[in-house]
């Protein structure tokens, strides 16, 4: 379980990462939304389509985020996606796809940058 400082840091990486997406027009719908066992981070529509957005945080300038959403975990927001999209719609769901936003911040805190990559998954995920 991830103690305060690194629930802290991920609150503040999706607040940041739903401000972004605002101002580029998405509309974010929900927060941290439980699917079974696993979590979306931020559920958003953009466009006609519904967005499942994952936040990767980095600080310190030791990775990139975005190496951080591996195969693995790929494979468990896509569950969790089409988990959600049963449970609410059935068998008529609307489009939709996975945005991957990264967050990197420099050992102080300071925003480095963010990025959004839509359609984020990898087909063979």
């Amino acid at each position: 379980m991830a103690g305060r400082g690194a629930q802290r840091l991920g609150r503040t990486g999706e607040d940041l990462a739903a401000t972004h997406l605002a101002h580029l027009g998405y509309a974010i719908l929900k927060r941290n939304v439980r699917v079974g066992h696993g979590e979306i981070d931020l559920l958003a529509r953009h466009g006609d389509e519904l967005v499942f957005v994952e936040v990767r945080l980095r600080r310190g300038g030791d990775a990139a985020a975005a190496a951080s959403f591996d195969r693995r975990k790929q494979a468990r927001l896509r569950a969790a996606a089409l988990g959600y999209l049963v449970g609410q719609y059935g068998d008529d769901p609307p489009p939709w796809r996975v945005d991957l936003v990264t967050v990197d911040l420099d050992r102080a805190g300071r925003l480095l940058g963010i990025d959004v990559l839509p359609s984020a998954l990898e087909d063979d995920a």
